[in-house]
């Protein structure tokens, strides 16, 4: 089977995931052990009893997603699983360097934690916020939002899937962008429950500090194709995932367009690899008759590989 696997971003965290594969696979439970004394922490009690609101704080949903994920890639691949591309939204964009060889597990995780504390402090918690806009198409967004600069600034964040856009920048940027969003014909304007303005412009100071910390980290050239959230299109060269994860800070997600990349790729099945299905759906947006598979406990792990071994 050709295979193209997707790793969630934050927002997927929930008390509770990865206890089961935990407890199912020894090599799941050397890794989560290893990530606790690198971390100095022990996130892994946070994931499997929380309390969720500590799970939910950047510098945590980040390094325990991308455990999670890890974790998960790390068992198909025991199973000879492997995909020929990989991508992840914002910061599942790390469990897919890890995934195709770019970056280390644990490196990783420091890293992403580091990441996490960054964005909460390059902009003041609840001065900036993000909003999904559903209904509208990604040229309308953009004229509406011309001119919301300075105080109001505003950007695209993430474009998800046709119909699904998400707006970030101040809090007083996004709820007057909402208003006029509404006015243009968006069917809902949905604010989220985020700490900061991700993907904004208003990311650029983390974006300096953390090209200090990624710039000690050992990024290899990755073994497949990653597809990169700042151009949706493919990259293996170590020195382009570097310059594009500094980017991708500040930048929009372009899920929408690696997605339809995978499609003109025809690949068999797209497989999220991670805690959620919220990457599933964007998938049908997209493809309605692509094949997804989601693969996030001990049952839809044996599942997956038993469907790989009919289907091979």
């Amino acid at each position: 089977m050709k295979l193209a696997f997707v790793f969630p971003g934050q927002g997927s965290q929930e008390v509770g995931m990865g206890k089961a594969m935990y407890d199912a696979y020894p090599t799941v439970k050397q890794l989560f052990d290893e990530a606790d004394e690198a971390l100095g922490y022990s996130l892994t009690t946070l994931m499997f009893e929380g309390p969720a609101e500590e799970l939910t704080k950047t510098e945590n949903a980040q390094p325990a997603l991308l455990l999670n994920s890890v974790a998960l890639n790390e068992v198909l691949k025991q199973e000879g699983i492997t995909p020929e591309m990989t991508a992840g939204h914002s910061l599942g964009e790390y469990s897919a360097l890890v995934a195709s060889g770019a970056l280390e597990p644990l490196e990783a995780v420091e890293l992403v934690h580091m990441r996490g504390k960054l964005m909460e402090e390059a902009y003041p918690t609840g001065k900036g916020t993000m909003a999904a806009v559903l209904g509208l198409g990604q040229e309308e967004i953009t004229s509406v939002l011309e001119g919301f600069d300075g105080e109001m600034a505003v950007d695209l964040a993430n474009i998800n899937c046709p119909g699904q856009i998400v707006i970030s920048g101040t809090k007083e940027g996004v709820e007057k962008a909402s208003e006029k969003l509404s006015e243009a014909g968006a069917k809902r304007v949905l604010p989220l429950n985020v700490s900061g303005p991700f993907h904004s412009r208003l990311m650029q100071p983390a974006s300096e500090d953390f090209e200090q910390h990624l710039s000690k980290v050992d990024v290899k050239n990755a073994d497949i194709p990653v597809y990169a959230n700042v151009t949706a299109e493919p990259v293996t060269d170590a020195k382009d995932i570097e310059k594009l994860l500094v980017e991708q800070l500040y930048s929009p997600v372009r899920f929408q367009e690696i997605l339809e990349a995978f499609v003109e790729q025809e690949v068999d099945a797209i497989v999220e690899v991670g805690h959620g299905k919220v990457l599933s759906g964007l998938v049908r947006k997209v493809k309605r008759r692509m094949k997804t598979v989601n693969v996030s406990d001990p049952e839809s792990v044996e599942a997956f590989i038993q469907l790989v071994k009919e289907e091979s």
